[in-house]
């Protein structure tokens, strides 16, 4: 069969790179003969994933009836379903040759109104195709009566962990809901140079946004408190992983703030921002402790077996460490810090429960993995 993947932003978005490599896992290893189409924003990115044909997302321009169609639906029906329609008409083109679609945007629905993406998902599966929600988180603060009405229209919805999972069953938003692990735990990692005087014995990783940032400003002083607290009470070395490297939403970026402040102590270095999410997750690995804001930083960390500490925003972190470890541990609200104290406590906390959380990881992870793998059997049955 061959596979639609939509609704991807493109490689620059690590987390994004990592769920579309962790898909081709699992549905290859479900369906050997699978092909896979990725129609990403920007497909230039995308070059560093192999074996998997790219295509553009993009809009088409409407003609001038079309125009004056749209023009008098706005001002009669209040609607821009018909400029969307027309808009995402070449998308719809690009997927014909495609068995089955995914939205592989996971925490699409977490974020505005989304009438664009319902729209196309409609026209897809008004075009005969089979349109599957991949690797899905929402909150109940983001379920608006529009969204939970186009949850309706999915073949089928796999949610990533059971907060959102028990909310659309309690909802009955959809017939087929099914609770899988992230696609992300199915991404390898590459084995990398280890930087000089940086060993997993030594070495605290810590990835910080600018989203986080947004929502918080004061997250830039109490990341800058809790560096200092780590030179001052310990001997570890701090290692800056950026994940995300978009325009207006680059993690590198943000956070060669903190190594230009503390590059003079000798303990802190940071990635550079033109690796793949196989090499951040390696480097990842091969850290002692994790403590990072994007999601998918922190998947490759609980994958690799690192005692991790989110600083969460959203339902996906919380639902991910309420899976873990049965209860929301070891995650932080990033949008109610006012200090560092919060995450110097989290920090202490992976300090003192170290082995027990290596023993939990290494336990649950060949249970997760082979839960994410029954992914690819489950969207054959299709």
């Amino acid at each position: 069969m061959k596979y639609f993947l939509f609704n991807h932003v493109g490689s620059f978005n690590h987390g994004c790179e990592a769920i579309v490599r962790g898909t081709v896992n699992i549905i290859s290893n479900a369906d050997p003969k699978a092909e896979f189409v990725l129609s990403s924003f920007n497909p230039e990115t995308d070059n560093c994933i192999n074996a998997i044909e790219k295509r553009t997302f993009a809009t088409r321009t409407l003609t001038f009836c079309e125009k004056i169609f749209s023009a008098f639906s706005i001002k009669l029906c209040h609607s821009e379903e018909y400029a969307l329609k027309k808009m995402y008409s070449e998308v719809v083109t690009q997927a014909q040759d495609c068995d089955i679609c995914l939205s592989v945007g996971g925490d699409t629905y977490c974020y505005g109104d989304n009438h664009g993406i319902q729209v196309l998902t409609r026209e897809l599966k008004k075009s005969g195709k089979k349109v599957v929600l991949w690797g899905a988180s929402i909150g109940e603060e983001d379920l608006s009566k529009e969204k939970l009405k186009s949850l309706e229209v999915f073949d089928a919805i796999f949610t990533r962990e059971s907060l959102t999972y028990d909310l659309l069953k309690n909802k009955n938003a959809n017939e087929n809901i099914f609770l899988n692990p992230d696609p992300a735990f199915c991404m390898e990692r590459d084995n990398v140079e280890v930087i000089e005087g940086f060993t997993k014995e030594n070495t605290l990783g810590l990835n910080v946004s600018p989203l986080v940032e947004g929502y918080n400003p004061q997250i830039t002083q109490i990341t800058k408190d809790f560096i200092k607290y780590i030179f001052e009470n310990t001997t570890l070395r701090i290692l800056l992983i950026p994940h995300v490297i978009e325009n207006g939403n680059n993690d590198y970026e943000y956070m060669m703030n903190f190594y230009e402040e503390f590059r003079d102590s000798g303990r802190i270095e940071i990635l550079p921002p033109d690796l793949n999410a196989k090499q951040y997750k390696g480097y990842i690995a091969n850290t002692r402790f994790f403590i990072g804001a994007r999601t998918h930083a922190t998947i490759a960390a609980y994958s690799s077996g690192v005692p991790t500490a989110v600083l969460g925003y959203s339902v996906k972190s919380r639902g991910l460490a309420k899976d873990l470890f049965r209860e929301e541990k070891y995650v932080l609200n990033s949008r109610a810090l006012t200090d560092a104290q919060p995450i110097i406590d989290e920090f202490n906390a992976l300090i003192e429960n170290e082995e027990e959380i290596k023993e939990t990881l290494m336990k649950k992870m060949p249970v997760y993995l082979r839960n994410a793998m029954q992914m690819g059997d489950k969207l054959i049955k299709l």
